[in-house]
């Protein structure tokens, strides 16, 4: 077969990045190979890289096979991939699914619970690792799809995945007592989307940002109120719920000053900022738990149909949001990883690579 290529970064230097080419690799009985075709880079994907240990994102994609240092890592992304070879029924060439990828040409998957939705790849080494990563969902049996949605499936449904559940999960808590919701790094996607999914639930919205986001921030009306950093003294000493996707110390601590023993709750949910942050809150936001339990009390089919709708809600808006610069080829994934781990892509802008 023809030959394949993968994008790594060193493990202790994420802008310490390589590409190394590669042959394809044959099939054993029980697998299919995916062609890469189409994914996105955003802040979520340095957070795997950065988290990539404590969290075992590392583990999904191991190098050594593709003839890597182990010292080396590839960060997970998300988009589309094709079948290009398969041995397993159900599962035929030329499906488009979308789902968890390596920065690769190709992956060797090991489908199983292969249904008309898509399957899990069952392969050994992710057999202890978080299930909701190893799911493929086919194009044809995805309430969510649309054709005309994929760049914003690609960029999106990951962190909107998280923003549903993080929504869900802050009303299924009642707000926390909360009369104010108080979201850090708020002009990322994560945290707009999840903003959008709780405006007008409940306690008032606002949003913290970095100044010269500020205004963009306000531009979406996800927020009752959007505020930089260094205003957070202009909060209302309410009872107060504190969603924080920054990771910046300063923040919470200038919260705990401002607003003592009114904040009620402290919630990390991630980081932009690559400093991990869950020590420092009161309790880490995992998405696939809220999902497990969602789907004991709805059904699988139940919160995939309650996902389609949200995401109906927020697809309907989120393009006049959006601004996809798309690049071509594996130099593209490249420049565009460097771009987003420096901090140099603006809020409005996705990145989707064609590879």
């Amino acid at each position: 077969m023809a030959d394949t290529w993968t994008f790594a970064v060193a493990r202790d230097d994420l802008s310490d990045t390589t590409l190394v080419e590669g042959a394809t690799p044959d099939l054993a009985d029980g697998e299919a190979l995916l062609r890469v075709d189409r994914v996105g880079l955003t802040a979520n994907n340095v957070t795997y890289a950065v988290l990539g240990d404590a969290l075992r994102y590392w583990r999904f994609f191991p190098p050594e096979p593709r003839g890597l240092d182990p010292r080396r890592g590839l960060p997970p992304v998300w988009g589309f991939a094709e079948v290009v070879a398969s041995t397993v029924p159900g599962v035929a060439v030329g499906q488009r699914v979308y789902g968890y990828l390596p920065p690769a040409g190709h992956l060797v998957v090991r489908p199983d619970r292969v249904d008309a939705t898509g399957f899990r790849d069952a392969s050994p080494h992710r057999a202890d690792l978080p299930s909701p990563y190893n799911a493929y969902r086919s194009t044809t049996g995805d309430p969510a799809y649309r054709v005309e949605q994929e760049d914003l499936l690609i960029l999106f449904r990951p962190l909107f995945f998280t923003s549903f559940m993080l929504a869900d999960q802050v009303a299924d808590h009642d707000f926390y007592g909360a009369a104010t919701l108080v979201l850090s790094s708020a002009s990322s996607k994560t945290a707009y989307a999840a903003a959008h999914e709780l405006r007008g639930r409940g306690p008032r919205l606002v949003g913290l940002t970095a100044p010269g986001n500020v205004d963009f921030t306000r531009s979406l009306g996800c927020y009752d109120e959007v505020l930089a950093y260094s205003d957070v003294d202009r909060l209302d000493v309410v009872p107060t719920a504190y969603l924080d996707l920054s990771g910046a110390p300063a923040t919470r601590a200038a919260l705990r000053r401002h607003l003592g023993d009114r904040l009620v709750r402290d919630v990390a949910v991630g980081l932009t900022s690559q400093t991990p942050n869950g020590d420092a809150a009161g309790e880490v936001f995992f998405a696939p738990n809220q999902m497990r339990k969602r789907s004991q009390d709805w059904g699988r089919a139940g919160l995939d149909q309650r996902f389609a709708e949200a995401w109906a809600r927020f697809a309907a808006v989120v393009d006049q949001w959006l601004d996809v610069r798309v690049g071509t080829g594996p130099e593209a994934l490249r420049d565009a990883w460097l771009d987003v781990l420096a901090g140099r892509t603006p809020p409005r802008v996705g990145h989707v690579v064609q590879l």
